[in-house]
Parts: C-alpha cells; sequence; structure tokens
C-alpha cells in the first residue's frame, strides 16, 4: 500500500500547488518535501509524473513543485537510485529546455535540480548536458549555464569533462550572436577558470593529480582571444563586464608568454572600463587578478604601465564611499587589493605617486590616499619599513586640514603608523598631539563646507580618536616609552580640556605598567625635560577639573585616578592617605549621575580632600609652591566659570594651610588685583576663597581687604591701582560690591568667637558706607552679606549677650531695599535676603520698638502677598525664588512673634493677615492662610502657659478661619484647618493640657483635612458641618456668642462658598449648643431675619425653617398633605421647607413614615399606549408616589433627619428599593414631561424628576441618613447606582447593594429581609425579581449565617423554584449557589437539596441557550468541591452528558462556563474517577483542545483549566505536567508547540485512542470559527506524527484524506495551510 498511497498524498497535494494565497502555496511545498523525507524516491517520482502528465501547468507552479524537488535531492542524493536519478534529470533537462525564450525562475529551478543531481551523479548529467551540447550547434543558455554551476558544486567530478567541454564550446563562441548568450558563455568560463584554479591549488586531493595547468592554456588562451579582442568591445554593458570578470581567473590560466604580450593591451582595455562603468567593483576585482596573475610570472610590462594603473586606482579610491551602497565599498576593497600588490612590487614608485597627493587641498584627494597610505603601511609593512621618514614628513600638510573627513582619515593612519614603529621616528610627537587634539573636539562641533557637502559629525572624528588614544597606550607595548611621559604635557593647556579623559585613562594604564615594572623608582623624570608640567601644574589642574566630573565623559573619575597613580610625583608622603580618599570619592561618583549629583557636595567633598592633603604634607614650602601654581593657573579658566569659582575655593583652602603669613597677604593682594569683576561667577569664587582662608588666618584677611578698601579705587580716582583707573561707576559698583561680599563670606566662615568682637567695627563699618547705592548688583551684595554677618553673630556662644548699637539703623535699610522692589513681581533676591537679616536681626538685642516690628510686618507682607504668581507650566527659577522668599517672610514673621509669645502677639499678627486673608484674590488667600497655620504652629510648639488664663480672642480667631474651609482654592481650605487645629491645641493649652496630649475630638480634623481638596461644594459643606462640631465640642462657653457673630458677618462673604459655610456652622452650632444661648436667642433671630431680608440666598433660609417646624409638630398630617399637592418638582422654597421637617427625630420619624405609606398604597404605574397599533404599553408614573418619592428624598436630606432614618431603616430601605424596581424604564406623565424639558432648559431645575432617579436617589438618603455611609461609597465605587436606573443593569446593580449591605450593614439585614420578603407573592413581576435578586446576593456573605437567617433564606429561595418568571427561577438558582462562597460549610448539609436545584435548572426549558440552564451549570461549577462524594457521584454522569452539547454553542458564554464546569466536574473527582467518567474526559479532550483556539478569550481561559484538571485524571504524569506547564492561566499560549507536546504524550500512553481523537477531530473540520478549523487538521497532524505506524488500523485513511483535500478548499488560507502541512505527515502512515 505505500506507494500508492504516498503516490495519492503528493497527488492531493501537488493539485493544491496552484493556491492563490502564497503562504499556503509555500506549505504545500513543504509539505511534499515532508513526504520526500520519508520517502524521498515515491515522491520524486509523483512530481516528476504530475508534470510530465499537465504539460499546461503554468510556469511559476511548476518552478516551486521543481524548487521541492531541488530540497528533497540535496537531503537525499545519497538514497537516490539511478532509476529515479535519470527520470529525474530527463525531467529538469525537458523543464529546463522546453522554451527557448528566457523564462528565468523556471528554468533556473530546472538547472538547480540538475546541479543538485550532479553532485553524485555528475556522469549522468553530463551524459544528459553533452547530448544537449553538440558541437556546431548553439545550445540552450540554461545548459551552458548549468556546467558552469556544476563546476563549482562539484569541483573534482567536472573539472576531467573540461577539456571536452571546451573543445566543444570554442567554436561556439563565434556563433554567439545575441549579447545575453555571449554574458552566459563568460560566465561558464568564469566558472571554468576558478574551478580549474582550485583543482590545481588542491591536487593532493583531487582524483586525478596529474592534470596540469598546461592542459587547459591553449583552450583558454583560445577564448581569451574572442573575448578580449571581440566582445569586450560591445556597446552591451552586462556583456562587457561579464568579460571582465572572466578575463581576471583566466588569466591565471594563460601562458606566461601570451599574457606578458598580452599585459600592455589588456591593462589599458581593463583600465579603460572604469569610465564606461558606474559599478566598477567587478572590474577591480579582475584587474587584482589579473595584477597578482602578471607579478607571478614576473612580469616586466607591468612597470611600464604603472603611471596609468596608479592614476586609474587613485582615482576610483578618491570616488566618495557611500554606507548603503555595498558595490562602492566592495571597490573600494579590491582597489585597495590591487594597491597592496603594486605596494610589495614597487614600492618606491608606488609612494612617489602617492606622497605628492597628499599635498592637495582636494577633500576626497587627500582621504583617498591617506586611505591607501594606512593600507600599505599595514598589507606592506616589509616594503614601507625602509620609508617611514618620507611617509611621516610627508603628513604636514594633512595634519592641517581643518575637514573632517580628512581628519579621520589621518588619524586612522597615526593608528597604522602607531603598530608599525613610525611614531618612535622623529616627527611621530607630531603625530601623537594631533590626536590628542582631535580628541579634544567639543563632541557637538561641526565645521561647515562651503560646498554644502555632507560631513561627518565632528564626535565621530572625536570617538575615533579617543578610541585610537586608548589602544595605541594599552596595546601596542613599543609606544609605551613613546607615550610616557610625553602625554603628560598635554595635560595643563587649555586647548587640550576636552582630550583629559582619555588622556588621563592612557596615562593611567602607562604608569601603572610602569609600575609595575619598576614599582619604587619615580614616574616623571625631569632631566632636562623641561615641556613637562610641574607636580603642582599637575595637582591643580587635575583637581580643578574633578569639579565638573561628569563633563568630558566622565573627566572627574579619570582625573581622580591619575591623581592617585602620581601621587609619588605629586609628594612622598601621599600614597597611603590617597589610596584611601580616592577611592571613597570614586564610589561616590559610581553612585551618582549628572543629574543626581549635589555640585555644592562634591566640591565640598573635594575640598575636604584638598585639606587632608595639605595636612598629610605639613611643608609650608610645597604649600606654597602649590597656592601660587593655583593662581597662576586662574586665567586659564575665565571661559568655564564654575570651575574657575571651584579652584578659587581650593586657593582658599591652601592659603589657609599656608603658615607664611606674607606669601598669604601677598596672594590675597594679587587675587583682589587681578580679579574679573565684571564676572559674577567670579566675584562669589573670590569672595568664597576670602571666607575660606579667614577660617585660619581672619586678621591678615581682614586687614588686607581694609588696605583695598581704603585705596584710591573707591573714590573713582586715579590711584595706586592703574588697573581700575578707566573703569565706570558700573565697574566701581562691581569692586565695592565684590568687597562687600568679601566681608560676609569672611564673617560666615570665620571662627565664631572672633567674629563678635569684629562685626561691628571691621566688617559692618565698610558695609554702612554703600548702603546709598542705586545698583540692584551692589543691593544684593549689601544684604546678602548683611545676612551673613547677621547669621554668623546669632549663631554665636555669646550671641545672647551682644548688643548691636546699629541694629535700628540696619533694620531701616533693610526696609528700604524691600520698599524699593516692584510691588507686582519678584526677580531679585533682595527681598529674600533682606527678610533673612531681618529675621537674625529681630533676635538680636536691643529689641525693636512695636511700632516698627509693626512696620516690618506690613511692609514684607505688602512685598511679597501681591506678586501674582507665574503662568501655569511656566514657574522654572522664579517659582524656586518665590518659595525661598516665602519661607524667609515665614522665618522673620516667626522671629517677631517669638518676642511676644502671647495671645495679644497672635491677634496682632492675624490683624496684619486678616485683610489678606479676606483678599478677592485666591492665591493671596492662600499665601495668608499658609502664613497663619505657620504662625499658629510655631505659636502651638512654643507655648508656656504659667498659670490658667483665658485665651480671650479664640472666638475670634476660629470664627476669621473656619469659613475658609470651604474655599475656592483647595489649598486655602486644608490650610484653614490647619488653623483650626492649632486653635483648639492652643485653647487645651491654656486649660492647663500638656503638650503632647492629643484631643481625640481635635485630631478628628486631620482626616477632614485630606478630604477637602475634593471640588464637590456637597462633600466640602459636609466636611464644614463635622469642622463645626468639632469646634462646638471643645469651645469654651464665653466664646461662642463671638465666634457666632464673627460667622454671620461672613454671610456676607463675597466667596459664596465661604459664605454657605459660615451657613453651616451657624446651624451646626446652633444644634449642638443652642441650649447655652437663651439670653442670646433674641439677638441671634434677630440677625437672622436681616440676613433674610436681604438676600434670596438658599442658606439664609435656614432661618425661617424654625416656624414651619412648629407648625408640623401640631399639624403634621396636614402639613404633609399641603406640601404634597405643590408643583412637581418642588421648587428651592419647598425643598427647604421640607428639609425644615427633619429638625426634631420625633417629627421625623411621624412625617417619613407617611410619605413611605402613601408612596407604597397607591399603584406606581399606569399603563397606556402612546399609539393604537404600538406592541407593548408605556408606563407612565402616578404622581402622589412620585411626589412621596421626592419628599422623603427631600426630608432625609436634611442632616437632622438621622435618627427618625435610623428608626424606619428597613421600612424605608425595603420600600424605596421595590419602588426602584417599579419605576424601571417608568416615564413621567406627559404634562411633567414638557415641563421636566423647560425647566432642564433653562437651568432651573436642580435635580433631574425621572422616576427611577429620584428613588435611587432616596434609596441613598435612606442609607447615608441611616449610617450606611460605607454601602453607599462601595456601590458608588461599583458603579451600582447607575446600574439600579438601567433595565439591562438592574439586576446588577441589586446585587452590588445587596453584597455592600451584607458587608457593612449586617445588624440591620434580619428586618430588612423580613420587609423584603413580604414581595415574593408580590403582583409585580419587577418587585419579586429584585426582592429575589437581593436576597439571593445576601448569600454570597457568611453574615446570613452569622445572624442565623440562613435556613429562612434557603427555604424561601426554594419555594420559589416554580414561580413562572424565569428570571425569578434564575436567579433563585443563583442564590442557592452563592453559599459556596458564603457559608461553603453549611453545603454539605444540604448537598441534595442543592444539587438536586441545579439538575434540575439544567433541564429548565427546551431551547438550547436556556438562561436558567447556564445559571445552573455556573452554580454547579461553584459547588462541586464543597458537597458529600456521595451526593457528587449520584450527579456527575449526569451532569457530564448533560453539559457536553453545550461546549460548541453559538454563545460564548455557554461555551465558557460548561467548559469549566467540566473542568470542576473532573476537579471534584480527582484519585476517585469511574471508568464510566473517564469515557467523559476522554470524549471531551477534543473539543477542549481545539477551543483553546476560541475566537472568545474567556472560552479558551475555561479550556485551560478544563484540561489542567482532566490531566491527573488521565492517570499519565508527563500528559499532566504538559498541561500544567504550558496552560497557567496568564501565560502566553504556544498553540503549536503545547499541541505537539500534548500528542506526542497521548500517543505513548494511549495509542488506541487514535482512533476516537481523530474521527472527532474530523467533526470540527466543519467548525464555523476558522481557528478551531485551523487547529482540527493540526491536531490530527500532531498525532500521527507521535503514532507508531501499526496504529494506522486505528484511522480511516480514505475519510481522513478526503476530509483534508475538502479543506485545501476552505475559504480561510489558514485552514488550508494546516490541512497541507497534515496531509504531509500523512506519509507516516505509507
Amino acid at each position: 500500500m505505500s506507494e500508492p498511497y504516498v503516490k495519492k498524498l503528493s497527488t492531493i497535494l501537488l493539485d493544491s500547488v496552484t493556491d492563490k494565497d502564497p503562504l499556503v502555496q509555500e506549505q504545500v511545498c513543504s509539505a511534499l518535501c515532508a513526504l520526500g523525507e520519508s520517502q524521498p524516491e515515491e515522491t520524486l517520482s509523483a512530481c516528476e509524473e504530475h508534470l510530465r502528465q499537465h504539460e499546461k501547468l503554468a510556469h511559476p507552479y511548476r518552478t516551486m513543485v521543481l524548487r521541492a524537488m531541488e530540497t528533497i535531492v540535496s537531503n537525499h542524493i545519497s538514497e537516490l537510485g539511478k532509476d529515479v536519478t535519470r527520470a529525474i534529470i530527463l525531467l529538469a533537462s525537458s523543464e529546463m529546455t522546453k522554451v527557448k525564450d528566457l523564462v528565468s525562475d523556471w528554468q533556473q529551478a530546472a538547472s538547480s535540480v540538475l546541479v543538485a543531481v550532479g553532485k553524485r551523479f555528475v556522469g549522468m548529467v553530463m551524459e544528459e548536458m553533452l547530448g544537449k551540447f553538440q558541437p556546431g550547434v548553439l545550445p540552450h543558455c540554461f545548459v551552458v549555464q548549468t556546467l558552469a554551476n556544476l563546476s563549482v558544486f562539484n569541483v573534482f567530478g567536472m573539472v576531467p569533462f573540461l577539456t571536452s567541454v571546451l573543445s566543444t564550446m570554442l567554436p561556439m563562441l563565434g556563433m554567439a550572436k545575441h549579447d545575453s548568450m555571449r554574458v552566459v558563455f563568460c560566465c561558464a568560463l568564469q566558472r571554468f577558470s576558478e574551478s580549474t584554479l582550485e583543482y590545481l591549488a588542491n591536487l593532493d586531493q583531487a582524483p586525478d593529480p596529474t592534470v596540469r595547468k598546461d592542459t587547459f592554456a591553449s583552450d583558454i588562451s583560445s577564448a581569451y582571444d574572442t573575448l578580449f579582442h571581440h566582445w569586450l568591445q560591445s556597446r552591451e554593458a552586462k556583456l562587457r563586464l561579464a568579460v571582465v570578470e572572466a578575463l581576471g581567473p583566466m588569466s591565471h590560466l594563460l601562458p606566461s608568454e601570451k599574457l606578458e604580450e598580452q599585459l600592455p593591451k589588456l591593462l589599458p582595455g581593463v583600465l579603460a572600463l572604469y569610465k564606461k562603468h558606474a559599478e566598477t567593483s567587478h572590474v577591480s576585482k579582475s584587474l587584482g587578478q589579473i595584477l597578482e596573475a602578471a607579478v607571478s610570472v614576473g612580469s616586466r610590462t607591468l612597470e611600464v604601465q604603472l603611471d596609468s594603473l596608479l592614476a586609474a586606482l587613485h582615482a576610483q579610491i578618491c570616488v566618495p564611499v557611500e554606507t548603503s551602497s555595498p558595490l562602492v565599498t566592495s571597490n573600494q576593497k579590491e582597489v585597495l587589493r590591487c594597491f597592496t600588490v603594486l605596494a610589495c612590487c614597487s614600492p618606491e614608485r608606488l609612494l612617489a605617486f602617492l606622497l605628492p597627493k597628499l599635498d592637495t587641498s582636494n577633500e576626497r584627494t587627500r582621504v583617498g590616499t591617506l586611505q591607501v597610505l594606512r593600507h600599505i603601511i599595514n598589507s606592506a609593512a616589509a616594503q614601507m619599513e625602509a620609508k617611514k621618514p618620507f611617509i611621516l614628513s610627508s603628513m604636514r600638510l594633512p595634519l592641517l586640514d581643518p575637514n573632517s573627513k580628512v581628519k579621520r582619515a589621518v588619524v586612522q593612519v597615526i593608528s597604522a603608523m602607531a603598530h608599525h614603529g613610525y611614531l618612535e621616528q622623529p616627527g611621530g610627537e607630531a603625530m601623537l598631539e594631533y590626536i590628542v587634539q582631535q580628541c579634544a573636539l567639543p563632541p557637538e562641533a561641526q565645521h561647515q563646507k562651503p560646498s554644502g557637502e555632507e560631513e561627518p559629525p565632528a564626535d565621530s572624528v572625536r570617538d575615533i580618536s579617543v578610541s585610537t588614544l586608548y589602544l595605541v597606550s594599552t596595546t601596542v607595548d613599543r609606544m609605551s616609552d613613546v607615550l610616557w611621559p610625553h602625554l603628560l604635557q598635554f595635560l595643563t593647556p587649555v586647548r587640550f580640556t576636552g582630550a583629559l579623559t582619555p588622556l588621563c585613562r592612557s596615562l593611567v594604564h602607562l604608569a601603572q605598567k610602569r609600575q609595575e615594572a619598576a614599582a619604587e623608582a619615580p614616574l616623571i623624570q625631569y632631566d632636562g625635560n623641561v615641556t613637562l608640567p610641574s607636580p603642582y601644574a599637575i595637582a591643580t589642574r587635575l583637581l580643578t577639573v574633578s569639579s565638573s566630573p561628569y563633563l568630558g565623559g566622565g573627566r572627574g573619575a579619570a582625573s581622580l585616578c591619575l591623581l592617585n597613580v602620581l601621587h609619588r610625583d605629586i609628594h612622598p608622603s601621599l600614597g597611603q592617605r590617597w589610596a584611601t580618599t580616592i577611592a571613597l570619592l570614586l564610589e561616590h561618583l559610581e553612585e551618582h549621575t549628572a543629574k543626581t549629583l549635589s555640585q555644592k557636595e562634591w566640591e565640598e567633598k573635594l575640598l575636604v580632600f584638598l585639606r587632608d592633603s595639605l595636612a598629610v604634607v605639613s611643608d609650608n614650602t610645597w604649600i606654597c609652591q602649590l597656592s601660587l601654581e593655583m593662581c597662576k593657573q586662574l586665567p586659564c579658566y575665565n571661559g568655564t566659570p564654575q570651575e574657575k569659582n571651584f579652584l578659587y575655593k581650593c586657593v582658599g583652602t591652601t592659603l589657609g594651610a599656608a603658615s607664611s603669613k606674607d606669601v598669604v597677604r601677598k596672594l590675597l593682594q594679587e587675587l583682589l588685583e587681578t580679579a574679573r569683576y565684571q564676572e559674577e561667577a567670579e566675584r562669589e569664587g573670590l569672595a568664597c576663597c576670602f571666607g575660606i582662608c579667614a577660617i585660619s588666618h581672619l586678621d591678615d584677611t581682614l586687614a588686607q581687604l581694609e588696605d583695598f578698601v581704603r585705596s584710591d579705587v573707591f573714590r573713582k580716582s586715579i590711584g595706586i591701582f592703574n588697573l581700575f583707573k578707566d573703569r565706570s561707576d558700573n565697574d566701581v559698583d562691581r569692586v565695592k560690591g565684590t568687597l562687600i561680599l568679601c566681608y560676609g563670606h569672611v564673617a560666615a566662615q570665620a571662627p565664631r568667637e572672633l567674629v563678635l568682637a569684629r562685626a561691628e567695627s571691621d566688617i559692618l563699618r565698610n558695609m554702612f558706607q554703600c548702603f546709598s547705592t542705586k545698583d540692584p548688583g551692589l543691593q544684593l551684595c549689601l544684604v546678602q552679606s548683611v545676612c551673613m554677618v547677621c547669621q554668623a553673630i546669632c549663631s554665636s556662644a555669646q550671641a545672647g549677650s551682644f548688643h548691636f548699637t546699629r541694629k535700628a539703623e540696619l533694620v531701616a535699610q533693610m526696609m528700604d531695599f524691600i520698599k524699593a522692589e516692584p510691588p507686582d513681581s519678584l526677580r531679585t533676591p533682595i527681598r529674600k535676603k533682606a527678610m533673612l537679616a531681618c529675621t537674625h536681626l529681630v533676635s538680636l538685642e536691643p529689641e525693636l520698638e512695636e511700632q516698627v516690628q509693626s512696620d516690618i510686618i506690613h511692609s514684607c507682607l505688602h512685598s511679597i502677598m501681591a506678586v501674582p504668581p507665574e503662568p501655569e507650566g511656566e514657574g522654572g527659577p522664579q517659582e524656586f525664588l518665590y518659595l525661598d522668599t516665602m519661607h524667609a517672610l515665614e522665618d522673620l514673621l516667626r522671629s517677631i512673634l517669638r518676642r511676644n509669645m502671647t495671645p495679644q502677639g497672635l491677634q496682632l499678627m492675624v490683624e496684619h493677615l486678616s485683610p489678606w486673608i479676606k483678599s478677592p484674590r485666591g492665591y493671596e488667600r492662600v499665601r495668608a492662610l499658609g502664613l497663619s497655620a505657620c504662625l499658629l504652629q510655631f505659636f502651638l510648639e512654643h507655648l508656656h502657659v504659667s498659670a490658667l488664663v483665658p485665651f480671650h480672642n479664640l472666638g475670634l480667631l476660629v470664627g476669621l478661619f473656619s469659613p475658609r474651609c470651604a474655599d475656592l482654592w483647595p489649598a486655602t481650605r486644608q490650610e484653614a484647618v490647619s488653623c483650626v487645629y492649632s486653635l483648639l491645641y492652643l485653647q487645651l493649652g491654656y486649660e492647663g493640657f500638656s503638650r503632647d496630649y492629643r484631643d481625640d475630638v481635635a485630631e478628628r480634623l486631620l482626616p477632614l483635612k485630606d478630604g477637602l481638596v475634593h471640588p464637590d461644594p456637597a462633600i466640602l459643606f459636609h466636611a464644614c458641618h463635622s469642622i463645626a462640631q468639632i469646634i462646638a465640642k471643645r469651645l469654651p462657653p464665653d466664646q461662642l456668642i463671638n465666634l457666632l457673630l464673627t460667622l454671620f458677618e461672613s454671610l456676607g462673604d463675597p466667596d459664596k462658598n465661604c459664605s454657605r459655610a459660615a451657613t453651616v456652622m451657624i446651624n451646626c452650632l446652633l444644634k449642638e449648643r443652642g441650649s447655652m444661648l437663651l439670653e442670646k436667642v433674641p439677638e441671634i433671630m434677630s440677625v437672622l431675619r436681616s440676613r433674610l431680608q436681604e438676600t434670596r440666598e438658599e442658606h439664609v433660609l435656614q432661618s425661617a425653617q424654625h416656624s414651619v417646624y412648629v407648625l408640623a409638630s401640631q399639624h403634621c398630617v396636614a402639613v404633609v398633605t399641603s406640601l404634597l399637592g405643590s408643583p412637581l418638582p418642588f421648587d428651592s422654597h419647598t425643598c427647604s421647607l421640607w428639609r425644615a421637617l427633619a429638625v426634631e427625630p420625633g417629627l421625623s420619624a411621624q412625617v417619613l413614615g407617611l410619605l413611605l405609606e402613601k408612596m407604597s398604597r397607591d399603584v406606581p404605574f399606569k399603563e397606556s399606549r402612546a399609539f393604537l397599533l404600538s406592541s407593548a404599553p408605556d408606563r407612565v408614573a402616578t404622581l402622589l408616589p412620585l411626589a412621596a418619592t421626592c419628599a422623603l428624598h427631600e426630608v432625609m436630606s436634611a442632616p437632622a433627619s438621622g435618627p427618625a432614618v435610623t428608626e424606619l431603616y428597613p421600612q424605608l430601605f425595603a420600600g424605596l428599593l421595590l419602588r426602584v424596581s417599579c419605576t424601571v424604564g417608568v416615564q413621567l406623565p406627559r404634562n411633567l414631561q414638557a415641563k421636566e424639558r423647560r425647566a432642564s432648559s433653562s437651568a432651573l431645575a436642580s435635580r433631574t424628576l425621572d422616576p427611577c432617579s429620584t428613588a435611587v436617589d432616596a434609596l441613598r438618603a435612606v442609607l447615608l441618613r441611616g449610617g450606611s455611609e460605607d454601602v453607599v461609597q462601595r456601590v458608588e465605587l461599583e458603579g451600582g447606582w447607575e446600574l439600579l436606573s438601567t433595565s439591562a443593569g438592574h439586576e446588577d446593580g441589586v446585587a452590588r447593594l445587596a453584597s455592600a449591605m451584607a458587608k457593612f450593614a449586617g445588624p440591620r439585614l434580619p428586618l430588612v429581609m423580613k420587609a423584603l420578603l413580604g414581595a415574593q407573592s408580590s403582583v409585580y413581576e419587577a418587585q419579586r425579581v429584585t426582592s429575589t435578586a437581593f436576597l439571593a446576593e445576601l448569600l454570597t456573605s457568611n453574615v446570613v449565617n452569622d445572624l442565623m437567617l440562613l435556613e429562612s433564606l434557603l427555604d424561601n429561595l426554594a419555594a420559589r423554584q416554580k414561580d413562572p418568571c424565569a428570571s425569578v427561577r434564575r436567579l433563585v438558582l443563583r442564590g442557592l449557589a452563592n453559599l459556596a462562597s458564603g457559608s461553603p460549610d453549611k453545603v454539605r448539609a444540604h448537598g441534595p437539596q442543592l444539587l438536586t436545584a441545579m439538575i434540575s435548572g439544567l433541564d429548565d426549558g427546551d431551547g438550547p441557550h436556556s438562561l436558567v440552564a447556564l445559571e445552573a451549570m455556573a452554580g454547579l461549577a461553584k459547588l462541586l468541591g464543597l458537597v458529600e462524594p456521595e451526593d457528587l457521584r449520584a450527579v456527575l454522569l449526569h451532569t457530564a452528558i448533560r453539559i457536553r452539547p453545550f461546549f460548541d454553542s453559538e454563545k460564548m458564554e455557554f461555551r465558557s462556563v460548561s467548559i469549566r464546569l467540566f473542568g470542576h466536574l473532573n476537579k471534584a473527582c480527582h484519585g476517585a474517577c469511574e471508568d464510566v467518567f473517564l469515557e467523559q474526559v476522554v470524549g471531551g479532550l477534543v473539543p477542549l483542545l481545539l477551543h483553546l483556539r476560541d475566537p472568545q478569550a474567556s472560552v479558551a481561559a475555561a479550556c485551560r483549566f478544563a484540561l489542567r484538571m482532566c490531566g491527573p485524571n488521565l492517570e499519565c504524569e508527563e500528559l499532566a505536567d504538559v498541561f500544567q506547564k504550558h496552560l497557567q492561566d496568564g501565560r502566553g499560549l504556544h498553540f503549536g508547540e503545547f499541541l505537539n507536546a500534548a500528542c506526542k504524550h497521548l500517543m505513548c500512553y494511549f495509542p488506541d485512542l487514535l482512533g476516537r481523537l481523530v474521527s472527532t477531530s474530523l467533526f470540527y473540520f466543519k467548525s464555523s470559527w476558522e481557528d478551531v478549523r485551523a487547529a482540527a487538521p493540526m491536531l490530527t497532524g500532531f498525532l500521527v506524527l507521535h503514532v507508531e505506524p501499526q496504529q494506522q488500523s486505528q484511522v480511516d485513511l480514505e475519510q481522513l484524506t478526503a476530509a483534508l483535500q475538502l479543506l485545501l478548499k476552505d475559504p480561510a488560507p489558514k485552514v488550508r495551510v494546516k490541512a497541507a502541512e497534515t496531509l504531509g505527515r500523512l506519509v507516516k502512515f505509507a
């Protein structure tokens, strides 16, 4: 059967090769190859027969078949017999020569088959080819090409035939008239020549070692004549290229005399092609071969041709190389190869030609010449050895070329020179300096060419230079003595700064290398070498550049490493200390980046390192020399202010360590004389230098400054410093500013015990002379220095006894500076510095007068509070400056308050802040409240009460701040709470409580503070109410009336939010503390009446509510009835009156009861048809229940209704929930609909009048007022309120509400459940559904068990199983199943009852998409793991059989739930699987495996779960492991890999299942989902792949093959692909 079956499979696949989809075609060919892997001869025979019998098959499809045949032949050439081989050869030969016209793909595929066969059967192929290669007859071009390719792929088999082939082919050359045929002959001659050369090169392995080069000389010579003398002159470019490609290898086979004779013609002929062809790589390659052949025979003719050769080759190398063009790059390589040949035979002539080219200014010429020079330095090193001086001297002009391309080429040449000893010659130093110069290029610099051509960026030159320097330093041993110590002289010049990082790294490597060779010897020998920098210069340079550690690619770490290596040469004592300290500095740099490193902290670490090093050296002469060098290097850093600033600090540190006072004063004088005062950074650096120096030399520093102050510079006249004689006023002001800064830094750094004595006499005395200046820069220097001086005084231990005589004058001057600043902008830090100075001054003696303090506060507040904030997103430095200035203001106000820590002092501050607190501008209020909170916190932290005294202004302060808790700005609201919080604790402090006492009531303010960020007014006012409650509980009785009167004033606040907050707080205070206001009630009522007359604002109407309350107390029914008769929707006044009825709990309960009765007694809706022919009647709400619902909501919206709501909670909750169920989808009466539209369009309605939304709002109000805020929040979070109002989501909304109730309102449930049970028999189906949904969801929580409600709830639900409404029956099943999650321990006790209900549900309804059955399956999945095994066993088989049809349901939900339930069934019987159920498991395997490719993700996930559960029941650990490994949830699935592994184990352990599995998968060949349809043949293929061939009898091959053949016509390409793949695997059964 084997051969016919393979033939049948092959035929099916070959018939499908004409598929239109490329992927299917590819898979068909792959399947043919798969057949060929098993049965190569049979498959090849089938292909051969197919092509022979289908002569009209289009050539693209014939090509695919031939390619498949080539693959099979290539892989199984050793297995093929001669008969099959002969048939294949005849077929391929026929296909290749069937048409004379060129059909490249088809004929190439046939040729490839012949070449593949020829690798073994070269004789048979040659026999066939020679039959078509007859003398005198021009052959088919692919016959020649096949011969050519054969000679490449089977050199040893083909070369012996070449003599006869060439003898036949040579006469044909003259017959070839078409250029295409000539090209083929040229390619053949090229391949024949290359094969011959390879044969001759490997004669020791050749079958015939007697073959000699002479054998082919005659034929090749004849062919050469035709090609060179006739064909090379063709106008066809393709032919000329083919000729020249052939001439290259042919030249090696020409007789030497013939070659020597032809060279004068051959070389110019080849060179001439450069002008005719754009792509010249083939020409260059052939030229290289010809030159090698000429050199190998010792040609003398080459010398004559050398000039023209060099000129042509040089022109080629100067062609710009495009990186995207591999042909141009290849040409360059071949041209360089030619130069290598010429360099080896004529080095002098070559250099005489090349070196003058370097003097030209043409970029391409110079770059090309440098490339050649680099190449011959590397490739012809021996020939160039004697020419080194000439080559070095020729580099003079290229070194000066600014072009980036030239630079890059020069660097590459220098790199080659370094490897071959050039740099050791005289002139090598210039090369090194050039490399360092290029390393110093800035990464961003790019030189622009006037021609506009693009250049490589300069950083590419820099990068290659950096890598070259490092490689030369580390890998070329001979360069060590050249580079060391020569590279050291590049460290200090400024122009080499950019190269410091690579320089240091190279020097570190070189130094370490020398240390290894001679550990104790000095690294730097200064004997006569005056160009090397001194140790002081090296140390200064490396330390200074380390201050910007991440510039230049990390020069900080590189510099420090070099310092460490040179420690012995810097100073012998530093080695051990630097080994530790530098390592720590390097570690710090590794832990940070340029963004995270603190520059100040890093500079401080370096200065500590310097200070520590100076202490270790402890040599005054050495230290003075170092300080001189530092001063000498200062001008080098004029272009880098940050580094120069740091160097100034180093100078100060070094001078501080020097013991020679003369040197110190001399250098300080030089610094003052030479400083560039116009540079701000330098002024700051000089001041820092003086400050650091003053730590050790205070007297000398002050004396030097004094001398400079007395100079004529201050008088703007020509004085002893000619340096300043031409300076303008501004320049002199800068000098003054610098000196003042110096004084400030001296005061800040000098020892505190010495500063006090010098502060007024020496330091401030010179500053006072400059206070009259108008220059902003000088003013800033003044306030900054004054600030530093004052800070230094205050931080002294003797500051308390210091009497500052000019304190008031200094404060006044600071105030003048502050007042002079523009009030509407903040651009300089003068205000900040002046405030900081005043902060320190305030704390010094003598104390300032009260009026002065008041002026300070007023001026500083006006200076900063009114500055407009920066626009959003444009903060930047200005924002930081503003924040710093505000912090300075806070410090100043705290400093003033500290001097008067009394309620009066606090009141003074608040009075100044009060106008800003009430400002109409929000940013001013935010700032004022922030300052107030800060001051109150400070006052609280420093409160010391020696006797119990009253906090008499508490009420006024609380009344000022508390309405701001509802400010429009969130930050203001939070700061207001902070103020109230501090005030309450201040009161507790005055009452005698300790500072660490924490009051539970006051602490409740803190959570409220976070909630005030929310902009919702309802939330804000609720928070205000809570704040008022807290205030009411902690406010002393005597402060209450002050607080209320202050709040009444806030009712007219322009900020409506604050006005409303005052109303809320007044109501709360009256409720909480009204009992003690008996005497003040007339006054309060008078105020309320006046407010009611002035405004119609809703919050003012609160004063009218008392009258309504009194009236309702006497006539409750009448008031309620009257109010219910008000037009709907209720206006604002009506609503406020309803809310008035909630004042007293007893009254509230009575009102709520009446409204609930009126809402429930009347019918909720009436049905009417809008149109006579409409199918369903419209439901229209009845008015009385609707009005009662609205009224319920209004009454319960009042906070005071809470107790009444709590009392009637079960009735209200149940009644309103059922009201919601009856109003879903219910419309308003027509008259109200029109009214609602008018109100919404005019924006008059405060809320919608929709019946259902109104009921939902009332239900929420019940929960909120009944203490179930958590329920409301949870349902809100889950979107339950919106769901309740929609028909589609009502059940889910009820379930979420029930879940929240069970979690947060458990104790309420017994009465709520009792109230709802009555609705189970309601005539309204909607009420039965809602109540059942609510009760069903309760069973998800254990709370029903804890409350002993479980049994009654189960009984009630079970009684509704026969309800006529399917939704009720479905919800009953859901509730029963919820027992598994709510009370799993009770499931066993009720197991039979639950299982019976679920099984009954499976049979509910006849339709295939019964939602009750779906619910039953979901319920069973929950219960299975919890019931008794005996109970489960009774229903296991029935359930499995019943749910099996749902696996392939059209509805996604049914597939997903049924498959997941199947998984739970398997999980439930792990270890106890009966054979009957095992049959169901096996029967479900195929659907589960295939539905892994289900288009719905939930179904695929269910299949994963089910298969993982099935694994253990199959009693095959390997298969179970595969399921567990591949099918974990959340892990990506490679379906093919998984299916392969699963089928492997299935067929290994259960081979008897093959037939069953295959027949089941056949059913899915017709699936409506194409992914499943594609997976089915895929599963079949893997099963066949892994089963033993003897199991073939289980499979109906005819049926399977027919089904797969049908799938090959499937409309989905992916299905056809898988069908073809599986057909290829069926060869196993052949």
